[in-house]
């Protein structure tokens, strides 16, 4: 017998199954008001609104997963280098077994691996969604409060399962993943961008800006980028496309590319970078860094937001502004969206050709690309040593 049906049993035997015979059910229509009045109409939406109870089983699980947690946690070395992860989960998985023992509890080899990996997620890794960081067929993975978590697979979105504690089991995965970046998130900054060891992206927010309660959306990239060859084969672009785009990274022409969300801007931005020559010298600036260039001679810079003091923000602009000065001969600027758009066509007025950067499609933007070709046919001819036209 599995462990939640032994619960289970234990739970219906706890129950008391006979009841007084005049006593009134929680659960009949006999103890409710009247159905034409306005409080049964008021009892009717409360029992609408409010959230479904979690079952006694779940309650019973999660309760020991916790006390075997917490005997974990109390008996681990505070000095263990949590970095060296396989000495941790073997140091872990003997300290389990001991606990399992001296707490005299008893479960299949199914439920003991399970209830292990579950632990250790919660201690080395980022809890419920770790399961979904490894499966490489998920792409999106989006937590809407503790109880709700989506991914997206396949180019389609569906609810799994998995469910976080409460609002604090949320913060304390959201923390985990901010805290190595040097990043805050609290009342007074509510959201904030990251990033995980594998490079993919993270936005989180948390209450007072989410109703719903702290909100994840991690977008995953592929650990080996995607090539020329597979996007052409997964029909995404045409041969002739592809030639035509690399002559014009290698001509040093600027390029901006704009998309919709989860459209490829990055993906396609990963690969005309693939496109510049070796050597050359690259500056990528990001918000968050996800750009995968091949190349050895890159320079990635990253924004920083303020401290809690309101101090020591580093933003785009600056970080464009700053590039100016590092001899780049290609600046990739993950996503031009606010004043730093006119820095970035400065820089690719002033010299520094071949530039490339990406922005979210939307009727705002086009402003911008009318600009791009005034400059552009604006811009000053250079008068050639022995002749007599402007070239």
């Amino acid at each position: 017998m599995s462990l939640l049906k032994r619960i289970e049993k234990s739970q219906q035997q706890t129950t008391p199954t006979n009841a007084p015979a005049g006593a009134p059910s929680s659960s009949t229509p006999a103890s409710r008001p009247p159905a034409g009045s306005e409080q049964s109409k008021l009892t009717e939406m409360r029992l609408k609104r409010a959230p479904a109870s979690t079952s006694p089983t779940r309650d019973a699980y999660l309760d020991l997963k916790t006390r075997v947690q917490n005997k974990l946690l109390a008996d681990m070395d505070p000095s263990m280098d949590v970095s060296k992860t396989d000495e941790v989960r073997a140091t872990i998985e003997g300290l389990y077994d001991s606990v399992l023992a001296e707490e005299n509890i008893i479960l299949s080899r199914v439920e003991r691996q399970r209830l292990f990996e579950q632990i250790v997620a919660e201690i080395l890794g980022f809890g419920p969604i770790e399961p979904f960081l490894a499966d490489e067929t998920i792409t999106e993975i989006m937590v809407n409060g503790p109880k709700n978590i989506y991914i997206e697979r396949g180019g389609k979105v569906v609810r799994t399962t998995a469910q976080f504690e409460s609002n604090d089991h949320v913060m304390r995965i959201i923390d985990r993943i901010v805290a190595p970046l040097g990043r805050r998130i609290d009342e007074a900054q509510p959201y904030v961008d990251a990033r995980l060891p594998d490079g993919s992206r993270v936005n989180a927010v948390i209450p007072p800006i989410s109703l719903v309660g702290p909100t994840i959306t991690i977008r995953k990239f592929f650990k080996i980028p995607l090539t020329v060859e597979q996007i052409i084969a997964n029909g995404s672009i045409t041969p002739e496309a592809i030639e035509f785009l690399k002559a014009c990274v290698i001509s040093r022409l600027n390029m901006l590319v704009s998309g919709g969300t989860g459209s490829g801007k990055t993906t396609l931005l990963n690969i005309l970078s693939g496109f510049i020559p070796e050597d050359e010298r690259i500056v990528t600036i990001e918000n968050a860094a996800e750009l995968q260039l091949r190349q050895e001679h890159v320079v990635t810079l990253e924004s920083r937001p303020p401290n809690i003091e309101g101090r020591g923000e580093v933003s785009i602009r600056d970080l464009v502004i700053n590039s100016l000065r590092m001899r780049p001969e290609r600046i990739i600027v993950g996503e031009c969206r606010g004043a730093e758009s006119l820095d970035m066509l400065q820089a690719m007025n002033t010299g520094h050709d071949g530039s490339v950067s990406k922005k979210a499609s939307s009727r705002q933007h086009r402003p911008m690309l009318r600009r791009v070709h005034r400059l552009h046919r604006r811009r000053p001819r250079v008068h050639r040593p022995g002749t007599n036209n402007p070239s």
